[in-house]
Order: structure tokens, then C-alpha cells, then sequence
């Protein structure tokens, strides 16, 4: 595995392009203000009528409707909900590209997917920070970074990869390390961590557990604290330290009923189903599936938020965290991308 960092990256390779980063919420912001801050010459695109519009000039920032954007640009970043992101591009990047131009995407899905199909000689590259924006941001900020995985998927330019490094290099990425990959991989262990572990499996866990202590006749406010409130303080031990951190800060009794006890939960039937969630990736059905959920106007998806909204932890939950008073200021400077 090659890491690269910032001697391996020169920033030479953006100086003199034009750069769009469409989009300016959560990675669009962090992308475009470090780019700008680290000597790039950046506008922003957006819809007209967008609420961020204002946003971005507050920040300083050029801003453009995505079509003014797409054909004023050298280098292209489509950072915009993947299920919004054919349409766009057919309508209002596509008839602006330019034989040598380049497009830069933050997840592999529409390109691996084939939903976006960019013509020969046009440079396709990934930059991808393994972080939310406001941690981009941050990092980049106080003089350090997040890890980013980059990708090249079309380089008729033959310089492809050394403009994914100096992108890299200017939103913090290289202070931190960057990985090369293929936007099949990225894509596929994307969504399988999403959807088995991070916002999934972990997601019905913590539910079922509460659930279980609640059904039991346990306080639903303790339920909370074992089951939501401290998983925080379980991640940030393996962010920190991976598993062996985990278990050496804890105390022998959870040590120990968590090694013998954890495999009961998650054992060859949950691996099983992981493996049939990784194919249904693979193959692509859980793309068209989303996709076509999309199209249709999300009915399950709202069927399945609503569900979530009035599950009893959350009610809970959202009384509970009334009492923690930082978590107010800290959400609140996040929301507005600062």
C-alpha cells in the first residue's frame, strides 16, 4: 500500500486551473475554503435559488450557478448527493466540458455505478477525506488533516494522479496521509461499512439493546446511557487505539463479558447476511435499488424515518442530551459549515 504525504505533492498541478466545487454543504465547504486558503483559484456552484448561496459569498468565496460554474472551470469537484448527481450532470456539466477538462468526485458511486459516464478525453479523478467536512475543516485549520483515499479513473492528460495529490495536498489530506485506491473499492467498502457496521449494524444494535433493558423493567433513561449515551466513549477508544485500546481501558469485568459474550450476538448467521449485503453492492441492486427509491419519491425511506423519529430512544434521548448544554454550541457551529 502506497501512502503518500505532503513532500510527495506539489500544489503546481492546480496552479493556473479553474476550479469548481459544486456543492457547499458538508464536504463542499470544507473543500472549497481550504482549496481558496491554500492559493487555489476556487468558485463555488449552486442553484440559484440556493439557501447556501449567501453562505458561500459570506465566506468569501466566488459563487456560480452550476452551468456558469461547469463551463468557466478547468477542474470540476461534484460534491452533491449521489442520487441528484446523474441528473446534473446531464443537464448542466456535461454540455459545458471541454476536451482535457477534469472531473473530481468525493465518492466513487455514479462513476463505478455508471450512472455518469464522462467522454474519453476528459481526466476523472476521487478525492475522498475518511472524515465528515467540519472535521476537513477543522483539522485543516489547526495545521494538521484527515486521511484521504484518492483514485484515478481516466488520465488521458497523463498527469491525473499528480492533480488528485494536489488536491490532497490543498484541502489537508497529504498532512495526514493519502491512500491510493480504484473507485471500485472505495465505492463497494463504502457502502458495505455504511450499511453493515457504521450506520446500520451499530444503528439496530444500540436499539435492540435498549429495547431489551426496557422490556426487562429497566428505566429507560439508564437504558439510554448504557446503550446510545456511552458507545461515544467505546469509538473514541478504538479511534484512538483500535480494539486493544478498547479493552485495555476498560475494566476486566466488561473485558471479559464483552469477549465472551460478543460473539454470541454477532456470530456466522450476522456474517452470513454481512456477505449477502456485500453482494447486493457488488452486483449493483443496492444501487438500483436507491436509486429507483429515489425516482419514486423515497416512500420507504420516509416510512423508515418516521420510524426512527418516535422510536422511544430517541424521545428519550432527546431529553436526556437537554441536559448536556455543549452539545448545543458544538451542533450549531457545525450545521452552518464553519
Amino acid at each position: 500500500m502506497k501512502v503518500y504525504y505532503d513532500n510527495d505533492a506539489s500544489l503546481e498541478y492546480l496552479q493556473g486551473k479553474k476550479i469548481a466545487v459544486l456543492g457547499f454543504g458538508s464536504q463542499g465547504h470544507a473543500h472549497a475554503l481550504n482549496l481558496k486558503e491554500s492559493g487555489c483559484n476556487v468558485c463555488v456552484g449552486l442553484r440559484k435559488d440556493s439557501k447556501r448561496w449567501a453562505l458561500a459569498e459570506g465566506a468569501g468565496l466566488a459563487v456560480k450557478t452550476v452551468p456558469e460554474a461547469s463551463e468557466w472551470a478547468d477542474v470540476i469537484m461534484i460534491l452533491l448527493p449521489d442520487q441528484n448527481q446523474k441528473a446534473v450532470y446531464d443537464a448542466d456539466i456535461a454540455p459545458h466540458l471541454k476536451s482535457g477538462d477534469t472531473i473530481a468526485f468525493g465518492h466513487g458511486f455514479n462513476i463505478h455505478y455508471k450512472q455518469i459516464v464522462p467522454p474519453a478525453d476528459i481526466n476523472v479523478m476521487m478525492i475522498a477525506p475518511k472524515g465528515p467536512g467540519h472535521l476537513v475543516r477543522r483539522t485543516y485549520l489547526e495545521g494538521s488533516g484527515v486521511p484521504d483515499l484518492i483514485a484515478v479513473h481516466q488520465d488521458p492528460s497523463g498527469q491525473t494522479l499528480n492533480m488528485a495529490l494536489a488536491w490532497a495536498k490543498g484541502i489537508g489530506g497529504t498532512r495526514a496521509g493519502v491512500i491510493e485506491t480504484n473507485f471500485k473499492n472505495e465505492t463497494e467498502t463504502d457502502l458495505f461499512g455504511e450499511q453493515a457496521v457504521l450506520c446500520g449494524g451499530s444503528a439496530e444494535l444500540i436499539k435492540a439493546g435498549f429495547e431489551t433493558l426496557v422490556e426487562a423493567g429497566y428505566p429507560p433513561e439508564l437504558a439510554y446511557f448504557e446503550c446510545m449515551h456511552e458507545m461515544k466513549l467505546i469509538v473514541d477508544l478504538y479511534y484512538e487505539g483500535g480494539l486493544s485500546r478498547m479493552n485495555y481501558s476498560v475494566s476486566d469485568t466488561a473485558e471479559y463479558g464483552g469477549m465472551t459474550r460478543g460473539k454470541r450476538l454477532i456470530n456466522a448467521e450476522t456474517k452470513k447476511e454481512m456477505k449477502k449485503i456485500l453482494s447486493e453492492i457488488q452486483s449493483g441492486q443496492f444501487a438500483n435499488e436507491w436509486l429507483t427509491e429515489y425516482k419514486n419519491g423515497q416512500p420507504l425511506m420516509e416510512k423508515l424515518r418516521k420510524e426512527n423519529r418516535e422510536h422511544q430512544i430517541e424521545t428519550v434521548g432527546a431529553k436526556l442530551r437537554g441536559m448536556m448544554s455543549w452539545l448545543f454550541k458544538k451542533n450549531a457551529k457545525e450545521e452552518v459549515g464553519v
